[in-house]
């Protein structure tokens, strides 16, 4: 069985608009309009190391 990727690194290809957290724990978001491009790094300071999807921008699409 495969598991579905839940969480991305700063610079890989985002898979679908929305809003995205830093795993981190502090409530950073980065928010991106168009699938495809690519994640930024992660807010000066942070300690996390990934992005999560927490709001997608067209659900049921």
């Amino acid at each position: 069985m495969s598991e579905e990727k839940t969480s991305w690194h700063p610079g890989e290809i985002v898979p679908a608009s929305g809003i995205y957290e830093c795993d981190c724990g502090a409530g950073h978001h980065w928010s991106t309009d168009v699938k495809g491009h690519r994640f930024p790094p992660l807010p000066s300071g942070c300690t996390g190391g990934s992005w999560s999807l927490k709001t997608d921008a067209h659900p049921g699409a």
